[in-house]
C-alpha cells in the first residue's frame, strides 16, 4: 500500500514556493507553502493490470453523507476521469430517481444487484466506493471538504483488486466539485498508466 500526504503536483508546488522564498523568513516560507495547495491525505494499493479496452462498469458509489446525490456526483467524475485516461469500454449502472435521497433507508441488496448487473454487461472490472464527506465546513471561511473511497472489483470473483481512499480540503473560494475532481484525479491516477 502506498500512502501519501500530498499529491505529486502539490509537492512540486510546495518545493517551488519554498525555493522562491528560501531567503525569506521562516514564516513567509510557511505561508507560501500553505498557499501552494490544499491539504490532501490519500492511501492507494498497487494497481491491477487493467487493459485500456477492458470492460469497466461504474457501479453506484454509496453516499454516507448528508449531501444529496454526492455518490452520483462522485461516480460521474470518476467515469469522466477513466475515459480521459483512455479507457474505452465504460458502462454506468443506470440510476433511478430513488437511488439516493437524503434520508434513504439502507438497501442491503443494492451492491449485489449492481454487481449482478455488471456481470450481465460482461464487465471485467467494476468501480465502486463510498463518499464519506462532501460538504462545506461550518465557519467563516466555509472551506470545501471531500472524503472518498474507491474499490475496483474483479466482477467474476467479486474480490477487490485495488482500493484507494483519501480526503481533501480546499480554500473558501473553491467549489466542492472542484476539490472532488482533484481528489479523484489523485486517487485514480494509478489506473491512468
Amino acid at each position: 500500500m502506498v500512502t501519501a500526504t500530498s499529491s505529486r503536483s502539490c509537492l512540486a508546488a510546495i518545493a517551488a514556493a519554498s525555493a522562491l522564498t528560501a531567503s525569506a523568513s521562516p514564516a513567509s516560507t510557511t505561508w507560501a507553502s500553505a498557499l501552494a495547495c490544499a491539504p490532501i491525505s490519500a492511501a492507494v494499493s498497487a494497481p491491477p493490470a487493467i487493459a485500456k479496452n477492458d470492460s469497466i462498469a461504474i457501479l453506484p458509489i454509496a453516499n454516507n453523507t448528508e449531501t444529496p446525490q454526492a455518490g452520483q456526483r462522485a461516480a460521474s467524475i470518476a467515469q469522466s476521469l477513466l475515459a480521459s485516461y483512455g479507457y474505452t469500454n465504460l458502462s454506468r449502472y443506470p440510476a433511478s430517481a430513488d437511488d439516493e435521497t437524503l434520508f434513504d433507508a439502507a438497501k442491503p441488496d443494492a451492491q449485489q444487484n449492481a454487481l449482478n448487473w455488471a456481470r450481465q454487461q460482461n464487465a471485467r472490472y467494476a468501480l465502486t466506493g463510498a463518499v464519506n464527506e462532501w460538504r462545506y465546513k461550518v465557519g467563516v471561511d466555509g472551506e470545501p471538504a471531500v472524503g472518498l473511497t474507491f474499490d475496483v472489483i474483479d466482477v467474476q470473483t467479486g474480490k477487490v483488486v485495488w482500493t484507494g481512499t483519501g480526503s481533501r480540503t480546499g480554500w473558501s473560494r473553491d467549489a466542492v466539485s472542484g476539490v472532488a475532481q482533484k481528489l479523484e484525479r489523485d486517487l485514480l491516477s494509478p489506473l491512468a498508466r
